[in-house]
């Protein structure tokens, strides 16, 4: 028996009772905007049985990016943006990694080993592009699409956080801007964040000019919408306080950036910090 979605019945990763690849948020958000979460969950597949993880290794920041979904669900309702969360842990499939690259399928993560990613065959490979990474971004291309059609192309953020120690060594800052050649929110958004006295990194502690990464490139850079990538350290969003703090102090940067024409008009390409 064939399921048009996902194929031969018994290659299904997801059961019928478990959540899709995917939660879509207010999808009619007025605001010119729209929001992602890559690494929303730690959430694994049941038939995956947990890629032979307990359930200590799936809660640390290896399996998801604790504490974005919460401040994307609340700039969702803040700005009034469409939202997509992913619906499975990057530990089974990276939505924000190329699929021919390793980390995409990580066989070991941050010194964990993932004995479920190993020896995995092309079928199996197939089946989490298609049924996990490829449902999630086709969900982020129809809430963008939809906006473009309406003549509003709007703008994208795509919502991250970073561990507060990472191989031994703790991370002074607090928030990270992510982009690559085009600074319409990247700008503001440094520039408003370091003015309220937050130790913020310009393409630290990662870059938006990775050649691995996917999102930003595929959705931003790809159609010449204006984008960026925020990550916030998870100590500081990791409890629903905290959430909401930096959703306000986030909202109150972008609302009047996506209010300005200006935001939207031709890309500064090549516009270096």
């Amino acid at each position: 028996m064939l399921d048009q979605a996902q194929g031969p019945l018994e290659q299904r990763l997801l059961a019928p009772d478990e959540p899709p690849a995917f939660e879509i948020l207010n999808p009619s958000g007025q605001a010119r905007l729209v929001i992602t979460c890559d690494h929303a969950t730690n959430r694994v597949p049941a038939r995956l049985r947990d890629l032979g993880l307990d359930h200590t290794e799936l809660a640390r920041h290896i399996a998801w990016d604790i504490g974005a979904a919460e401040v994307a669900r609340r700039l969702c309702v803040l700005l009034d943006a469409p939202t997509v969360l992913s619906g499975f842990s990057r530990l089974v499939i990276d939505p924000n990694r190329r699929v021919d690259v390793p980390s995409s399928i990580p066989a070991i993560s941050d010194g964990t080993e993932v004995p479920g990613n190993r020896h995995l065959s092309d079928g199996e490979i197939r089946a989490r592009r298609e049924q996990l990474f490829a449902a999630y971004h086709g969900a982020c291309a129809r809430l963008i699409e939809a906006k473009v059609a309406m003549d509003k192309p709007p703008a994208l953020v795509f919502m991250h956080s970073f561990t507060p120690v990472f191989a031994g060594q703790e991370r002074s800052m607090k928030a990270g801007i992510l982009w690559d050649r085009d600074a319409r929110l990247a700008r503001p958004l440094i520039d408003g964040l370091r003015a309220e006295g937050i130790p913020t990194g310009d393409n630290e502690p990662y870059s938006g000019r990775s050649s691995e990464d996917y999102s930003l490139h595929a959705h931003g850079d790809a159609r010449g919408l204006p984008h960026v990538l925020i990550e916030v350290r998870q100590d500081l969003i990791d409890t629903a306080k905290g959430a909401e703090a930096w959703a306000k102090r986030l909202t109150g940067i972008l609302h009047p950036v996506l209010e300005d024409p200006a935001t939207f008009a031709e890309a500064c390409a090549g516009a270096d910090a």
